[in-house]
């Protein structure tokens, strides 16, 4: 594997590598074809390409100066009044050697404290000639109305499974990995749509070995295997209380599984039992009562008991 991190060699140069959200990437490229654009806010799920973006249309509008006219702030690090005031006023304040605006990329604009953000609308008002934002946020509705009124908002959405496939075989390809239909089907499933995770999970597991199998990266990720929870699920239905109890223990032992990870793929393989659909939303309900009651401090393995009694007592007609 060589030295550099495989999210920085792999990120899109380019509008037409973006993958996946492709309404949004004609809408800002049109932004930059015209050298001008307003305020955007970018928000989303993570790994969906909001930062390869920003960088992007940077990129094409400064081309080998884009350096000097691109600022990158992580509001979550630095989240207070002072830096608005401070280092985003100051860069915003200057104008731009090539004539045009200069941009501000303000990643996890949600984590901005209250303060901060009615500091930052002031400042994205009066420096709108010389400076322009792209705020990224996983939860637009945590950024105030004035600032989402300033932009125009883009939403972007988990990557399909097409979008995943094209990326990973890119990668496999370049990096001289194998991986078969399993593994792959695998690396979707754990990542979720989510880039950057699929990236940084075969960055890791080709480092163990270049043949990439579904075990390893279950292994690597320290995931409880969907099959594996499934099985656990089938057999607390079936009535076997004492044995499904034992099979999640051994799981949770082995692989050094948090309830929490448990609960999240029990939720998943829910819906590929043979069970009515009454049923499932009954247990799915109970399933999320379950993951509160973890989250809040309960104690993990009693909580898990009494959800796999649950699928007893389903499976039992009661």
């Amino acid at each position: 594997m060589e030295s550099d991190i495989w999210t920085e060699k792999y990120r899109p140069k380019d509008f037409s590598e973006i993958k996946g959200q492709k309404e949004i990437v004609e809408r800002v490229k049109a932004f930059v074809d015209n050298k001008n654009m307003p305020h955007l806010l970018f928000a989303g799920p993570p790994g969906t390409g909001k930062s390869s973006l920003s960088l992007v249309i940077v990129k094409k509008l400064f081309g080998n100066e884009w350096r000097e006219n691109y600022l990158e702030l992580n509001a979550s690090d630095e989240r207070g009044i002072d830096v608005v005031r401070q280092k985003v006023k100051d860069f915003a304040r200057t104008r731009s050697l090539s004539g045009m605006f200069k941009i501000i990329f303000l990643d996890e604009a949600d984590a901005l404290t209250k303060d901060a953000q009615n500091a930052l609308r002031r400042t994205m008002e009066n420096y709108a000639k010389s400076c322009r934002f792209i705020l990224s946020c996983n939860f637009s509705s945590r950024v105030i109305d004035p600032i989402q009124s300033r932009c125009a908002v883009f939403r972007f959405k988990l990557l399909k499974e097409e979008d995943i496939l094209s990326i990973i075989e890119n990668i496999t390809e370049k990096e001289n990995l194998k991986m078969d239909r399993k593994a792959i089907d695998a690396l979707y499933d754990i990542s979720g749509g989510d880039c950057r995770r699929m990236v940084n999970l075969l960055q890791a597991t080709s480092s163990v070995n270049k043949n990439v199998t579904e075990e390893l990266l279950y292994e690597i990720v320290s995931e409880a295997k969907p099959q594996e929870i499934r099985g656990i699920l089938e057999t607390a239905l079936s009535g076997n209380f004492i044995g499904a109890r034992d099979r999640m223990l051994d799981a949770m032992l082995k692989q050094g599984l948090a309830g929490a990870d448990v609960i999240k793929v029990m939720q998943k393989e829910i819906w590929n039992l043979n069970l009515a659909d009454n049923k499932k939303v009954a247990l799915t309900e109970k399933i999320g009562e379950i993951e509160f009651r973890i989250s809040e401090g309960s104690d993990e393995f009693i909580q898990l008991e009494a959800l796999l009694a649950s699928f007893v007592a389903v499976g039992q007609g009661k």
